[in-house]
């Protein structure tokens, strides 16, 4: 049967955690051993002055029309609070925004009072096509083709990025 992993990211220090909108990620896949995409991963999200959960969705099905199926239907299920939330996808086919537009963007959304941010990255095959009808924002990290693990580690740097540029932190010079 499929698995679906979640744990609390916290590695910042309790005194940084929860003064920003919680973020929930919904990842196909999961992380096996070592990974270097793990450990970036790990850096900014410890950085981030918010909440992060890592909700890892693996289906463990061979047929692979089969698991983008399982791993959407799973996504939209974990997706589907709280009322107001705002549903990302990830998807080479989406809009793509500068870091300085994506800062805008978290901002807007926290001072509007959105309750959660759920970003959803595919697994190894893509996302599901519901996953993306389904999501207020259609997100590509360009129109390369990256490795699902990786676009975790750019979405925790990104965040990150966004963070600085909201907070006039030095990190971002572009």
């Amino acid at each position: 049967m499929g698995t679906k992993r979640s744990h609390k990211d916290s590695r910042a220090p309790a005194g940084r955690r929860g003064t920003g909108v919680p973020i929930r990620i919904l990842a196909g896949g999961r992380w096996r051993g070592a990974d270097p995409a793990r450990t970036l991963y790990d850096a900014y999200v410890g950085r981030l002055n918010r909440p992060v959960e890592l909700v890892e969705i693996d289906p463990r099905v061979a047929d692979p029309n089969e698991r983008i199926a399982r791993e959407g239907q799973r996504m939209l299920e974990a997706a589907a609070l709280p009322a107001g939330r705002i549903l990302i996808a990830l998807d080479e086919r989406g809009r793509t925004l500068d870091s300085a537009g994506f800062a805008d963007r978290l901002r807007s959304w926290q001072d509007a009072g959105v309750p959660a941010l759920i970003f959803a990255i595919g697994g190894a095959d893509g996302l599901a096509p519901p996953v993306r009808a389904a999501a207020d924002l259609v997100l590509s990290f360009g129109t390369m083709t990256w490795p699902h693990l990786m676009v975790r580690a750019m979405l925790a740097e990104q965040l990150y990025r966004a963070s600085a540029i909201l907070s006039g932190h030095p990190y971002h010079r572009g």
